[in-house]
């Protein structure tokens, strides 16, 4: 009723209303002919939706239509800031925005900054919250899209979620920029609020999963959703975490892994061996890339390996150390239809971190898929890339606690990241040529990753990071440190290509939010 914009309309489902509350609705219409109520009725769930849809969709006379889940607050200036976008936004099909949370006293707290459109972390995470706008296009799409299949609900966070899902493009290369978020916090949910309905599909505790299901079922997805990895501090329904499954190909895909090194035989022995001894996807080749390895243990070593196992094959580069020219090489050679890159200080922490990130990296709308990473102390080296942390780009999460959840949730579950580092790295190999590869010229040693990570998803697919391939990384124990004037002189000289190349999407990484640091790993705010 307060908001700066006045050009509204407010539909109100009286489904399950108290007779007060009906009376209160009822003075209301009477004096603002904008607030319309709708009957409640004694059908069923599914039903009661439909219908209240079916009106709703009726009774829309502007360009948007917004759902807001009952109980919570809008900021006054909300509708304004909505409208500020869709005018910069004349493309975008669906809005939605940052959130905090009220305590009794009426005392803001515990902001969620949500990140832009992430398909994979609404499979995994209802991140969208409790407010969602559809352009009146959209609104007709999704909402026939969904029909009245079984996760049908009268709650209407869960048909945020159920239409939001539906947003998905199951193929890349379109509709880039039908969803925008909206980086302000315009909704306040009380501490109070609870789920207002439960449903057949049980408890809030499992309202995604069944949103999910039903997401992945209706649309013949090779898919299938479970309960993912449990969120320590979750707290109600927005808390809650899905894995979804995807099915390998009939006819399974085979995977080069390409590992350079240069001797280091102490690091390079575990890394090869617990790859071919604890891996539960067999059909991979492993390519060691042989960058003027002298010491004679590590010369020994990898004419023992090659014998052993079919799978290993060594290449020799016989030239100066260049990651990204090495990396080329080894592709050119490989025979696989997926490239793997993967350090000499890798090594996998449980057998089914090759199968997740195959099965991810078969999905024709992602692109490089990346693996969670630990310091052998067991904290968090790496959980995707942020782009501009330290100017380039920096590991989320670092030096978090294996069980830590991270930011709302984010360590634990599969999500879209606009880079993953190259130390534990799958992409498909037309992918990887379609994209030219790794820059040999610019960017011999750093940053190459991230650089064709972007490469990757300016040609229109996601990149992804999940959590269920798990991995200790010895970080760049063979390389060194950039310690000397000339070693120095390099990194700059990437850094400026880096900078010069990427300035706009370092400076707004659709991943993470404006609300928070550049300046530490952590998720804190500005």
């Amino acid at each position: 009723m307060d908001q700066t914009y006045s050009q509204w309309q407010l539909v109100v489902s009286a489904t399950d209303m108290s007779s007060d509350s009906h009376t209160w609705l009822a003075a209301l219409c009477e004096s603002d002919d904008r607030i319309t109520v709708l009957a409640g009725s004694n059908a069923g769930v599914v039903e009661v939706r439909s219908a209240q849809l079916e009106v709703i969709s009726k009774a829309m006379v502007g360009d948007w239509m917004g759902l807001l889940t009952t109980g919570v607050i809008l900021s006054p200036d909300a509708l304004s800031h909505f409208v500020q976008s869709m005018g910069e936004k004349p493309h975008a099909g669906f809005l939605y925005c940052d959130e905090d949370c009220l305590d009794t006293a009426g005392n803001r707290h515990s902001p969620n900054f949500k990140p832009g459109w992430n398909p994979d972390l609404l499979l995994s995470t209802p991140y969208i919250g409790h407010l969602g706008l559809w352009s009146r296009e959209q609104w007709q799409v999704c909402h026939h899209s969904l029909g009245t299949g079984n996760a049908a609900t009268v709650d209407t966070t869960d048909l945020i979620h159920q239409l939001a899902l539906e947003l998905i493009e199951p193929t890349h290369k379109s509709h880039q920029s039908l969803v925008w978020r909206v980086p302000q916090v315009l909704v306040h949910v009380p501490d109070n609020h609870l789920p207002s309905a439960m449903t057949d599909q049980g408890s809030s505790g499992t309202r995604h999963l069944a949103r999910v299901s039903d997401y992945l079922a209706r649309h013949d997805l090779a898919a299938a959703a479970e309960a993912g990895k449990v969120l320590v501090e979750a707290k109600d329904d927005a808390g809650e975490n899905v894995r979804v499954r995807w099915q390998l190909p009939e006819s399974q895909p085979l995977v080069s892994l390409l590992v350079p090194t240069r001797d280091g035989v102490e690091i390079l022995k575990p890394c090869v061996d617990a790859i071919l001894a604890h891996t539960e996807y067999r059909h991979f080749e492993l390519l060691i890339l042989d960058n003027q390895s002298t010491c004679p243990l590590t010369l020994e070593y990898m004419r023992e390996v090659v014998a052993r196992d079919e799978r290993v094959r060594v290449l020799h580069w016989d030239e100066a150390f260049n990651y990204s020219a090495i990396n080329n090489f080894g592709a050119r050679e490989a025979r696989g239809d997926i490239i793997g890159l993967v350090n000499n200080d890798i090594e996998p922490m449980n057998g089914e971190w090759l199968t997740e990130m195959v099965s991810q990296v078969c999905r024709s709308d992602i692109g490089c898929v990346g693996a969670k990473l630990y310091y052998p102390n067991g904290t968090i080296q790496h959980a995707g890339v942020i782009l501009g942390l330290g100017s380039i780009a920096g590991h989320a999460h670092r030096f978090s606690n294996r069980e830590e959840d991270g930011f709302q949730g984010r360590l634990k579950s599969t999500q879209n990241l606009s880079a993953v580092t190259a130390a534990c790295l799958l992409l498909r190999r037309s992918v990887f040529e379609e994209v030219n590869g790794l820059n040999e010229e610019r960017l011999a040693v750093a940053y190459n990753d991230v650089d064709l990570c972007l490469k990757v998803r300016e040609a229109g697919y996601r990149n992804l990071w999940t959590p269920y391939a798990e991995l200790y990384h010895h970080e760049s124990i063979t390389r060194g440190a950039d310690d000397t004037p000339k070693k120095r002189a390099r990194w700059l000289s990437e850094c400026e290509y880096m900078r010069s190349t990427w300035a706009e999407q370092l400076d707004n990484d659709p991943a993470y939010n404006p609300n928070l640091t550049l300046v530490y790993e952590d998720f804190s705010l500005r």
